[in-house]
């Protein structure tokens, strides 16, 4: 007899990203407003290994995660070649939003510290047209069962 084993539920998640020459300013740091790229590209790695996608079909709909804000704080430039250590976390799971914190170091150095908020939403057939509205839904539960919040203590105030 074969026993399908369940994945236990995730909150949080790793990656690395090395730092390229595209990245970067004119002083050679990251620019800030590739630190929104990474938190993006991280998230979807989350969902990628939860075997979903950031736009997928459910039920003959188009689901995705538009945002409902995003947030970064710099603490440390980072520059060209150095490797970033990316956490994910689960900060907040509602019934149709995830909340999501992440924090950039560089060896021992804090870099930075984001925040995404997205709401899962239908988004039309395939994308919706021009001026086309989004409607809120339940995340699915083939999903939703998968995630879990992240406990307080890994949590910034």
């Amino acid at each position: 007899m074969h026993c399908e084993e369940r994945q236990l539920p995730m909150h949080s998640f790793h990656t690395q990203r090395r730092i390229e020459f595209a990245d970067t300013d004119m002083a050679g740091i990251v620019h800030f407003s590739r630190f929104f790229v990474f938190m993006e590209t991280a998230e979807h790695e989350f969902q990628r290994a939860l075997g979903s996608s950031a736009h997928f079909e459910h039920e003959g709909q188009h689901i995705g995660w538009p945002r409902v804000s995003v947030a970064c704080e710099y603490r440390s430039p980072v520059r060209l070649d150095d490797v970033l250590d990316i956490e994910v976390q689960v900060l907040r799971k509602g019934r149709r939003a995830l909340t999501y914190g992440f924090r950039f170091t560089c060896g021992e150095r804090l870099v930075a510290e984001g925040k995404i908020s997205c709401i899962c939403c239908v988004l039309g057939t395939p994308y919706p047209k021009e001026g086309g509205a989004l409607t809120p839904v339940p995340i699915p539960s083939f999903l939703a069962d998968q995630i879990e919040e992240a406990p307080r203590a890994g949590r910034d105030p």
